[in-house]
């Protein structure tokens, strides 16, 4: 063959195989955006599967708990106070048990009474994280973060503006009359409800007393609400049993993981403006010599914090320091 002869027909040669080649890497492409898609899916599939569970804070106080209604339930060396650390306890676990029920499979609890050491943690589940004792930022919600689904309030009580319901007060029932933000009066609740939703976590559910559970889902929004005891006066009131008592908070928690999806977060608009009126006068006397503290009266000061956290953390140096605090 001659050489023009074989160029011509290497060239139509190369030229028919030319489309295939083409074909091919076309289709070697599609092949490799397949496969690459399905190894994405299946990524997202297996981290969404060790994703799928909610994790849920729950904050616990004592005087909205199953039967409680005095001192003698409330504190170390009070007559009824070991017995009720039990109740307490033991409402925890219910609460627990239905969310875990319900899907949830994280939990950090908070000891949010008193001394904060209430909490009989050998009871307690152990793959659960507690939060205990005082001072600590952020206070009934220390530990709440943007990596929660929702927040529950066990054990909570009325605020001390309101004229009804079981031991009301706000964060001292022996010092603080009055706390705003933003001029609405606050329970512990709603100032709870705030620190979550400053994380865009919402609250779904919250357990006490009618007067208790009233006053938080009107601040807060239409949570579910456990009732244990109807308020009969500060230090009265009719009660369920401890078990009857275990069984609304598990309802109750069944019920708010079950439509967890329709709850908002509690927002403040800030800058926050904190009001806040203390029983005695020295204490706001000397508030008022901070650069940051305006005296608006002889028992009542103002604070602007930029957001909760700061006005949380200055409402836990109120209300905690002393200068022969120790050590």
């Amino acid at each position: 063959m001659r050489n023009n002869q074989w160029t011509w027909t290497s060239e139509r040669l190369l030229g028919a195989l030319r489309p295939s080649a083409q074909i091919l890497a076309q289709k070697a492409s599609v092949i490799c955006t397949i496969v690459t898609l399905a190894c994405t899916v299946l990524l997202t599939t297996t981290a969404q599967g060790q994703d799928n569970g909610l994790k849920i804070y729950i904050s616990s106080d004592m005087e909205g708990v199953v039967g409680a209604v005095s001192g003698d339930q409330l504190g170390p060396g009070s007559f009824e106070y070991e017995r009720f650390r039990e109740f307490m306890t033991a409402e925890v676990n219910a609460a627990i048990d239905a969310a875990r029920a319900a899907g949830a499979t994280e939990f950090v609890i908070s000891d949010s009474h008193g001394n904060g050491q209430n909490l009989l943690i050998d009871k307690l589940p152990d793959d659960v994280t507690v939060v205990r004792s005082w001072p600590r930022e952020l206070a009934m919600m220390a530990g709440i973060d943007e990596t929660f689904d929702g927040v529950i309030f066990l054990g909570y009580h009325a605020s001390t503006a309101n004229m009804r319901g079981v031991r009301a007060h706000t964060m001292s029932s022996a010092s603080i009359t009055g706390l705003r933000l933003n001029g609405i009066e606050m329970t512990e609740g709603s100032m709870a409800a705030a620190a979550a939703g400053h994380y865009g976590v919402p609250v779904i559910m919250v357990s006490g007393d009618d007067v208790a559970v009233a006053e938080n889902q009107v601040l807060i929004g239409d949570i579910e609400g456990a009732v244990v005891k109807w308020s009969k006066g500060f230090h009265s009131a009719e009660t369920l049993t401890p078990e009857a008592g275990y069984e609304v908070i598990r309802t109750r928690t069944k019920s708010a993981i079950d439509r967890i999806d329709e709850f908002k977060p509690y927002v403040l608009d800030t800058p926050i403006e904190l009001e806040l009126s203390l029983k005695h006068y020295r204490p706001v006397e000397l508030l008022g010599y901070l650069p940051n503290v305006e005296r608006v009266n002889s028992h009542t000061i103002r604070f602007v914090g930029e957001d909760i956290i700061e006005v949380s953390n200055f409402l836990t140096f109120v209300t905690n320091f002393r200068i022969d605090l120790e050590p």
